[in-house]
């Protein structure tokens, strides 16, 4: 609008003063000294004109003598291209929309190279388009302005305003390749142009290219910053899951703006997600002073005292929300996930099964089928998590009934579950059956291979990857293949898939994945120092990962060594998440390498409260209780291990470990046999 603005100045005082030419445009005659000063004239009447219409109810005898004079003006000085779009705005201010075409469609019979009257068309074209936002397009329209600015394009390639709208057009129209060419065009006549980088970055954004948009925005940023481009920065940002450069853009923008409520509330939003919790939660806490009734911002609250395992206040927020907004959908899952948090399984189902009765409908638009399969899909995690297979399966199943697009994903948790039920053979039936359904499906394929290598199926099983190789998704595949070859313990080939892995790793969180996995394969080729090594590159990254803290925390504890550290490390993975089930098995493997049986009992005891069927955590606790001399109840464990040694996958069994968990068995039945026969002796 400034630029617009200043160009009618610079047009006013140019011809007035009749002494600077105004360049004209290859292949147009350039207008006298006597043409310009006509067309200023003109214009001056014209726009006098205009803004009495504005005054007076677009008065008809106003409008027609603005139209009348702006004609005048375009006649007298055609190289001014603001004076059509002035034009244009008066025929649709006037409603002669119908006149104005005709009256440009017979100029461009007499001259098909009049660009006066194709911008004319151009713009009124793509005024009628529609509402974008609303998608609701009128493709003929958009069809015919694009073909207008084409063409002036082609006969003025210099036109930096035409492929500026020709960008805008191919955008709407999703032609993304072409989009992006008009807007490089326009970089290539004026490099530093602020709308051209913005436009190109949302192109980028489009097709998934973040990192190419964030480049483009940074450009706009760091040459001439405003809150706008600076909060579109940060947006990108997010979709790349770069919440510190988010939230650095986003202190930026509130240097230009301090007083916009969004621009602090989305600030707040990338620090909590970024891990800068306290700093999040001052922000949050000062919006809430603000606008006690913000009801986002109670939620914000309620989820960063939850991160912080300070349920009393999180749960005092929620209420404050739910107060607010009863039927807040999103306030009432918030309550599931705290209820989760604090271990309440049972409980979370029923909150969660309470909000799908109470959104049930005959039928849903899209909005609330989207809600609705979300809200199916952790409640089917929930059920899978209480060990209770078949209400999980037949929750992931209504999610195909609900959308039938979604039958594979439906069909793929329907297999995870299988597999976690360590029903193996009916898993891979499943798995096989979606994918003769689904033969073109990623994660069908995905969840497909995984089943395989449960079955000792390797090869097939990566056969099977590598044709998902496409140089789109590589990053996932290359991780998937090195989940399917450490599974059959070949491990110069899950190196190499995780080499590729790193490479297509530029978020830092990509990184910690691919560092874990590595330090895991090491550990599992007994490489100790080089698996300590990776562990703690994760832990440089980001000192809150639970998984590696747990990891290199257990990996000293079952070696006997720095078991001080090991458990701090271990200490904080808890914290982080206290109801991990294979976090308070390495707790109290770690108390039992210490010496303290009373811990490592209560810790092992509540870790098969949550994974029912673990033979490690069945075999620890064997350990624990024949190191208290309670040899019977160690039998028992053992032969638990046993057991879930005989139901887990052929890939996940350690047969060294079946035969130590053999041996010890086998030793506290002829300890407890000796021990029997000896008390009857002495009995008698």
């Amino acid at each position: 609008m400034i630029q617009k603005t200043l160009q009618r100045v610079l047009y006013g005082a140019v011809a007035a003063m009749l002494a600077i030419p105004v360049a004209a445009a290859p292949n147009t005659t350039p207008a006298t000294t006597e043409d310009r000063a006509n067309a200023y004239y003109h214009f001056t009447v014209g726009h006098m004109y205009a803004e009495l219409a504005g005054m007076f109810q677009n008065r008809s005898e106003y409008l027609n003598k603005a139209i009348t004079h702006y004609k005048q003006a375009i006649k007298a000085d055609p190289n001014a291209k603001f004076l059509s779009e002035e034009l244009s705005e008066l025929y649709l201010q006037a409603g002669k929309i119908r006149e104005a075409v005709s009256e440009a469609e017979e100029r461009l019979r007499q001259d098909p190279d009049d660009l006066e009257a194709r911008r004319l068309l151009g713009r009124i074209y793509a005024r009628m388009i529609g509402d974008v936002q609303e998608k609701k397009i009128n493709e003929q329209m958009l069809r015919q302005a694009t073909e207008q600015y084409d063409k002036i394009t082609q006969k003025e390639p210099s036109d930096i305003d035409s492929w500026m709208m020709l960008g805008r057009l191919y955008r709407i129209a999703q032609n993304s390749v072409a989009s992006e060419k008009a807007y490089k065009k326009v970089l290539e006549l004026e490099p530093n142009n602020e709308d051209a980088l913005t436009g190109l970055a949302m192109v980028y954004s489009d097709v998934g290219d973040t990192r190419g948009a964030s480049e483009m925005l940074k450009r706009v940023t760091d040459r001439n910053p405003s809150a706008r481009t600076l909060n579109a920065l940060a947006t990108t940002y997010e979709q790349m899951r770069e919440y510190n450069l988010a939230a650095e853009a986003l202190r930026k923008a509130l240097k230009i703006s301090p007083d916009q409520f969004e621009l602090k509330r989305s600030l707040a939003q990338n620090l909590m997600l970024s891990g800068h919790t306290d700093e999040s939660l001052q922000l949050f806490q000062e919006l809430a002073k603000a606008d006690p009734k913000d009801v986002q911002v109670r939620l914000r609250l309620s989820q960063i005292y939850r991160q912080q395992r300070n349920f009393a206040k999180a749960r005092e927020e929620s209420e404050k929300a739910l107060a607010l907004d009863a039927d807040n959908v999103e306030i009432r899952f918030n309550q599931v996930n705290l209820l989760e948090a604090e271990g309440k399984y049972d409980e979370a189902i029923g909150v969660l099964t309470g909000i799908l009765e109470a959104t049930s409908r005959k039928s849903y638009d899209a909005p609330e089928r989207s809600n609705r399969i979300i809200l199916l899909e952790r409640l089917g995690l929930l059920y899978r998590a209480k060990d209770q297979y078949d209400k999980a399966i037949e929750t992931f199943q209504q999610i195909a009934a609900l959308d039938p697009d979604l039958g594979a994903r439906s069909t793929a948790q329907v297999v995870e579950t299988y597999r976690q039920a360590k029903n193996y053979a009916k898993a891979e039936e499943a798995a096989n059956a979606a994918h003769e359904k689904y033969p073109n499906d990623r994660m069908v394929a995905l969840i497909r291979a995984s089943v395989l290598a449960d079955a000792g199926k390797i090869d097939q099983a990566a056969a099977d990857l590598r044709k998902l190789l496409n140089g789109k998704d590589d990053r996932e595949t290359y991780l998937a293949l090195a989940q399917v070859f450490d599974k059959g313990k070949k491990y110069a080939e899950m190196a190499k898939a995780l080499d590729h892995a790193e490479k297509l790793s530029e978020a830092n969180d990509d990184k910690e994945g691919v560092l874990f996995m590595r330090g895991a394969m090491f550990e599992k080729m007994k490489k100790y120092e080089l698996a300590e090594a990776e562990f703690r590159k994760v832990l440089a990254l980001n000192a809150s990962n639970a998984s590696a803290l747990n990891y290199l925390g257990y990996m000293f504890a079952d070696r006997g060594v720095k078991l001080e550290e090991a458990h701090t490390l271990i200490h904080k993975a808890l914290e982080l998440e206290p109801q991990n089930g294979a976090y308070l098995d390495s707790m109290g493997w770690v108390y039992f390498r210490m010496g303290n049986m009373s811990e490592a009992e209560s810790y092992l005891l509540r870790a098969l409260d949550r994974v029912t069927h673990d033979p490690a955590i069945h075999d620890h606790l064997g350990d624990v209780y024949f190191k208290a001399g309670r040899l019977k109840d160690a039998i028992s464990q053992w032969q638990f291990s046993l057991k879930a040694y005989e139901n887990s996958a052929p890939s996940e069994v350690d047969h060294a470990e079946v035969v130590k968990v053999q041996k010890k068995l086998e030793g506290a039945k002829v300890r407890l046999a000796k021990e029997s026969r000896g008390g009857r002796a002495k009995d008698q």
